[in-house]
């Protein structure tokens, strides 16, 4: 079946186009709004090739595929004419679905996860630098880090910090465009709040370089590397033009609009928002890593058990802003090393119930969910297997646990976010990469083995 005919397909099993509002997507899944549940063929959908399971979740229907699939059938089913997506009073009845924390964590969602990509491959050159740069390495070529070319070094710096450097740009983009703005004016602004006239932000920290002060007492810096105040100033800039918008004659609307937005929106950005904001994420980071640190493998273990059961709620992309704060602040990720085994633990945890069970359907479901897990993808692993069955994914849960317990111990962080798994390898060629894999045969080791000893039996399909 060609991935046409499976938007084709899907597109019936959801209600039609008129059921359909509007259709998105992560890593994984495709997340689709409708506006009546009751319309959609779930069994047919789940039976559809290359479909790996589908559940409800935040007011949306998630139809997992994994990586790369997804992406296709996305792009299949924007060939699509789904024009009646637009109407206004469906969309206002579908943003009502769910509990206000869904749909906030929806929003944070929508936000940050187009930023994704651009950050892994940050992430990967991160990894790469390191690789290349450590003496050993150097040292097969017969070189030495001092004999490495100044001009492969700045270009190595070009691919690892312009996206940190802009990143209230993309962060004020993506939000503008989420809230209803224009994209291009929330991405105008996050850029002048990175403006090269303002005393760097990294510089300030260090300190190279002073603020500046408006008014005697309110301090201005570049915002290098911070995310909650993009956000707000995105937020709000798209807010002002709506309402600039609404009122200001046609004739003008293409000139004073953007003008009356971003004179207004820098001066608040700048004097209000960036430095207020600044400092609630300077104490949320702080935070957050005084948690992850906590002694004895505490954080690791709490960490790695419960990342497992927030996958499973779909509220997992809030951390995005976790990480990407890690990242910009620390230059690392502690998180990702905490949360990498619970990924392959659900995959080993997978592995066993296929290995034991003497099913063929079972089997052929088990095999390739778990290579799937292996990737750094585990829904289909968790929600086709593990949690039908309850106890290999509560031994799951453990195999994570004492993964991040590994992790804590050794001192484990990443160069960048978003894989995990044999693919997160990549994130730890700075000289850790033996621990990473350590890291993954004990969380590995612990759901198998408990998984294949008593959590799971032929008896278990019988019930079903």
């Amino acid at each position: 079946m060609s991935y046409a005919m499976i938007a084709e397909e899907l597109l019936s099993s959801l209600g039609g186009k008129e059921n359909v509002v509007s259709v998105a997507h992560c890593a994984t899944r495709l997340r689709v709004m409708v506006a009546n549940e009751e319309k959609i063929d779930k069994e047919r959908i789940e039976d559809t090739e290359k479909v790996k399971g589908a559940f409800f979740n935040s007011g949306q229907y998630q139809i997992i595929f994994g990586t790369g699939t997804v992406n296709r059938v996305f792009e299949a089913i924007q060939g699509l004419d789904l024009e009646t997506s637009s109407k206004s009073e469906i969309k206002e009845a579908v943003n009502k679905q769910g509990t206000a924390f869904q749909r906030a964590i929806r929003t944070f969602s929508d936000v940050f996860v187009p930023l994704i990509p651009a950050l892994v491959a940050t992430g990967l050159f991160m990894g790469l630098r390191g690789l290349v740069t450590r003496p050993e390495v150097l040292a097969i070529f017969g070189l030495t880090p001092e004999s490495i070319p100044a001009n492969f070094i700045l270009y190595t710096q070009i691919l690892t910090d312009t996206a940190f450097i802009f990143l209230p740009a993309m962060v004020a983009w993506s939000a503008s465009r989420v809230f209803g703005g224009t994209p291009l004016i929330g991405l105008v602004l996050g850029l002048m709040l990175v403006s090269p006239a303002l005393p760097n932000a990294w510089a300030v920290g260090f300190g190279e370089a002073d603020p500046l002060l408006f008014f005697g007492f309110i301090p201005v810096v570049g915002y290098q590397g911070s995310v909650i105040p993009a956000f707000i100033a995105g937020f709000l800039t798209a807010k002002l033009e709506r309402r600039i918008r609404e009122i200001m004659p046609e004739s003008l609307d293409l000139v004073m609009t953007p003008f009356l937005t971003l004179l207004i929106m820098s001066a608040v950005s700048l004097l209000a928002v960036g430095p207020l904001f600044h400092v609630v994420e300077v104490t949320m980071v702080e935070t957050t890593k005084y948690l992850l640190e906590l002694p004895f493998g505490l954080s690791g273990l709490f960490v790695g058990f419960v990342w497992d059961l927030i996958v499973i709620t779909g509220v997992h992309h809030v951390f995005n802003l976790l990480e990407i704060q890690l990242l910009a602040n620390e230059g690392s990720n502690v998180f990702n090393a905490l949360i990498t085994g619970a990924i392959s633990a659900q995959g080993a945890a997978c592995l066993a119930v296929g290995i034991k069970t003497k099913s063929k359907k079972m089997k052929a479901l088990c095999f390739p969910s778990t290579v799937s897990a292996f990737l750094g993808i585990i829904e289909p692993a968790i929600f086709g297997v593990n949690l039908r069955y309850y106890r290999p994914f509560i031994f799951g849960l453990i195999g994570g646990a004492a993964g991040g317990f590994t992790a804590q111990i050794l001192g484990l962080s990443a160069s960048g976010m978003a894989i995990t798994a044999l693919p997160g390898a990549l994130l730890y060629l700075d000289g850790q990469i033996l621990s990473y894999f350590l890291v993954h045969a004990v969380s590995c080791a612990v759901a198998f083995s408990l998984t294949y000893s008593m959590g799971f039996s032929d008896k278990m399909l019988e019930k079903r």
